[in-house]
């Protein structure tokens, strides 16, 4: 193994993270896998590995003995001396081995073991990159549609991961080398499983388009409060503004909508209500259940809930399709709403 050898450790560590002192251990296994396989399961071996000079060697060693009992990791003195003159008892004789003269089940052993490196590298490589990215926005490209079960293939900075259907926004569709943006909403430490847990549905996703979107929100003048989330159809968010110069939905709605519209369409063409956030629970829930405009809000002795009055003509509209207004309403602000028309 020469400076060939080496160089492909180097390349590796460049292009996969893998460090080299990581792949010498984990060829090192392999060695002596295959060692153990060409001698025998009692053979003793030694490697030296010399990073300046590039090399490494291995080398069999036996034990200088009086009675040899076992010929695989023994030889008697008479033997040894014909390798060193100096030969005595008790000391171990080494003998160079070249790799490439391994039998094809021993060398298939050691290719096994640095392939399973190779892949536990690149996976802990990648938890590695992708720690401190938790709960943060990604993007990434598409690699793959498996045309089954409508996973998608992504690429990342660091290899390939599955974003699941269930994970993707109801009725998106994907295109091969599109870039999307995705939520790194886990990353796994186990053995099995992926990586890392990808979603286009999580709540948060919406929060980080905006941070991405806003400059005021980047630099701390508008502070988001909360989003509540039903992907592909609606969202709801909520600001406000430490400055009272600046007004936070306009801020996040941007001149011309521009500022949204990049946001909606990210998000495949998904609603979004932008509301002032309040720290008077009457002015939040109000706020919350835009578009309708409500009467008043009362807040009721049991626990987080409140009555909302609304005129006749604004019932639909507060209640929303299927109840969907209210459910993000009271979701985004925690109180369970019951709304009566006037």
């Amino acid at each position: 193994m020469n400076a060939e050898f080496f160089n492909a450790l180097e390349q590796l560590e460049k292009e996969k993270g893998i460090p080299q002192a990581y792949m010498i251990e984990k060829i090192e296994q392999a060695l002596l896998s295959a060692f153990k396989k060409e001698f025998g399961s009692t053979a003793l071996m030694r490697i030296d590995t010399d990073y300046t000079k590039k090399k490494m060697r291995v080398f069999l060693q036996k034990e200088v003995v009086e009675v040899v009992e076992d010929p695989i990791c023994q030889i008697s003195l008479e033997d040894a001396r014909q390798t060193s003159k100096r030969a005595k008892l008790g000391q171990m004789i080494e003998k160079e081995v070249k790799t490439d003269t391994f039998r094809r089940i021993s060398a298939a052993a050691a290719k096994s073991v640095i392939i399973q490196g190779i892949r536990e590298g690149e996976r802990h490589a990648m938890q590695e990159a992708y720690e401190n990215k938790k709960e943060e926005l990604i993007t990434v490209t598409v690699e793959r549609i498996d045309r089954d079960n409508g996973d998608v293939l992504l690429r990342l900075d660091q290899g390939t991961n599955w974003l699941t259907r269930a994970e993707q926004i109801p009725g998106e569709t994907f295109t091969v080398d599109q870039k999307i943006k995705v939520f790194l909403t886990e990353v796994n430490r186990e053995a099995r499983g992926p990586v890392v847990s990808l979603s286009r549905i999580h709540p948060k996703l919406v929060w980080r388009l905006f941070e991405l979107e806003v400059p005021e929100i980047q630099d701390g003048t508008v502070i988001i409060r909360g989003v509540s989330r039903e992907a592909g159809s609606r969202s709801k968010i909520a600001v406000y503004s430490r400055d009272p110069d600046v007004d936070a939905v306009g801020a996040c709605i941007g001149n011309r909508n521009m500022r949204i519209d990049n946001v909606v369409s990210e998000l495949a063409g998904e609603k979004i209500d932008i509301i002032t956030y309040s720290e008077v629970p009457e002015e939040y829930i109000a706020a919350a259940l835009a578009p309708a405009t409500v009467n008043s809000v009362t807040m009721l002795p049991e626990g987080r809930a409140c009555r909302v009055t609304v005129d006749p003509d604004q019932l639909s509209l507060a209640i929303g399709r299927e109840g969907q207004n209210v459910r993000l309403a009271a979701r985004l602000t925690g109180y369970k709403i019951d709304i009566k028309a006037e």
